[in-house]
């Protein structure tokens, strides 16, 4: 099954690399290019492709308000973050903005492809650069972080945890013998304490702070 792509970038030398790098590739097809963010909301809508590969820094409309955009009006659309931005404050805001993966320009020759299937069959994808800033940062001295988010019990943590790797209730339950109800206590609070309203979300949290495989 061939996999239907739009290339989001402001400079068309770029796009224009990462097109002739992607054309080799029988799986992958190239449908659209976009050289900011409202134009790629416009394309969007018009193709409907299955990724969207987007920079994060673009004038006019940067790429975490584009990727919001996207991902609020086609859920189905799946977006990369391409930049040049490593720091994981820029992660975490194309995360939460909806991204499924995030790769650096440097490493988009070696990096890319490996996203681009990744995100096709259902997956989240951080290139190597990007997961080893956000393991860094969730092991950094707990005093340079009392401005985070909400503190959460080690019993929370944990099934947090379990949830972003995919365990249902009961699973859970089992693996902490715990009561399922309990378990349900624990993702309640959870939701409450980080304003989060789904276990998606939830997933995407503990992938941005580290707290689970990358």
């Amino acid at each position: 099954m061939t996999t239907r792509l739009i290339l989001v970038d402001d400079h068309a030398i770029f796009r224009e690399a990462l097109r002739m790098m992607l054309r080799a590739e029988t799986d992958i097809e190239v449908v659209g290019e976009a050289g900011n963010g409202r134009e790629a909301i416009d394309l969007a809508r018009e193709l409907s492709p299955d990724i969207i590969v987007l920079d994060v820094g673009m004038p006019d409309m940067n790429g975490i308000e584009a990727t919001a955009a996207i991902v609020d009006r086609s859920p189905q659309i799946k977006v990369i973050a391409l930049s040049t931005h490593s720091d994981r404050r820029f992660v975490a805001e194309m995360i939460k903005a909806g991204a499924s993966g995030y790769v650096v320009k440097t490493a988009a020759s070696s990096e890319l492809l490996r996203a681009i299937r990744a995100v096709a069959q259902g997956q989240s994808y951080l290139c190597p650069q990007v997961a080893a800033g956000v393991m860094r940062a969730s092991t950094e001295d707990p005093q340079r972080r009392r401005s985070g988010p909400p503190e959460l019990t080690r019993r929370e943590r944990e099934v947090l945890k379990l949830l972003a790797e995919g365990l249902r209730t009961a699973s859970i339950a089992a693996r902490m013998h715990l009561a399922p109800s309990t378990v349900e206590v624990h993702r309640r609070n959870l939701m409450r304490k980080l304003d989060l309203h789904s276990v998606a979300d939830l997933t995407k949290y503990a992938l941005r702070e580290g707290l689970t495989e990358l």
